[in-house]
């Protein structure tokens, strides 16, 4: 019995620290939630989960994840929704939000459009509110069975409002470059990578890059490890510059 409540204390302490890495991340890695799918039609998931821990001191937990996505001919559209609060007492110590709608339309069997709305808030980054409208090309650059490489280019509208209560509009030029290899059967590499300058001051800028190596273990278990890097140029006042984590951890696929 007693290694067992060690054990739930182990899992309810890495769910808490998941939620607190994923939060941090100030650019939503649209490219992770993109579901490859060659068949018409709708596709995605819908969770939602609630904890409540007390001891010293009383914790909850909220959180939900909404990912629908519809494919017909040509057309593709997302819709993904996030929502993350760790409150402790009457402390949030992470209350954050995301909202992004996108959509692609393919030109060439290589080349698509993209239109993309976003709104989010995030504590931990001191951002009341920030959203987003932008439109651009994606590019798939190799689709073979062993890589596969895309490259997006955007312009993008940005409006922020800071917990200080300051605002600011930019227009920004944002780029991706994301790839996955398949080295061996039992392990891949998983990479996305942004940048996002300012256009009318490339000093201005936010580079994130989240990378996952996956070893297959069994038909449905990987082991994961994952290396997660934020850097904005100017990010809000008492926000630093830099932020990364390292985890790893074991992923079941239920397909």
């Amino acid at each position: 019995m007693g290694n067992q409540k060690i054990v739930l204390k182990t899992l309810i302490f890495a769910a808490l620290l998941l939620v607190s890495f994923e939060a941090q991340a100030q650019i939503l890695n649209i490219e992770s939630f993109r579901i490859k799918t060659d068949t018409t039609g709708w596709a995605g998931y819908v969770g939602l989960n609630i904890s409540l821990t007390k001891n010293t001191k009383q914790l909850t937990n909220i959180g939900s994840k909404a990912h629908v996505q519809y494919k017909s001919g040509k057309n593709l559209i997302l819709l993904l929704s996030q929502y993350n609060l760790l409150s402790s007492g009457q402390t949030d110590l992470i209350d954050k939000m995301v909202l992004h709608l996108r959509y692609n339309y393919k030109l060439t069997p290589k080349i698509a459009t993209e239109f993309f709305l976003q709104g989010q808030k995030n504590s931990i980054s001191k951002i009341d509110f920030r959203g987003l409208a932008g439109s651009g090309l994606r590019f798939k650059l190799s689709n073979q069975k062993k890589f596969k490489y895309y490259l997006g280019s955007t312009a993008m509208f940005e409006y922020e409002r800071t917990a200080f209560g300051d605002t600011e509009r930019h227009w920004r030029w944002s780029n991706y470059f994301s790839f996955t290899v398949f080295p061996a059967d039992n392990f891949s590499i998983v990479s996305t990578s942004y940048f996002q300058p300012v256009f009318t001051n490339f000093s201005d800028y936010r580079i994130s890059s989240q990378n996952a190596i996956y070893f297959k273990m069994t038909t449905r278990l990987s082991f994961k490890t994952a290396f997660n890097y934020n850097y904005d140029s100017t990010p809000v006042m008492g926000v630093p510059k830099e932020q990364y984590n390292l985890s790893s951890g074991i992923v079941y696929n239920f397909k």
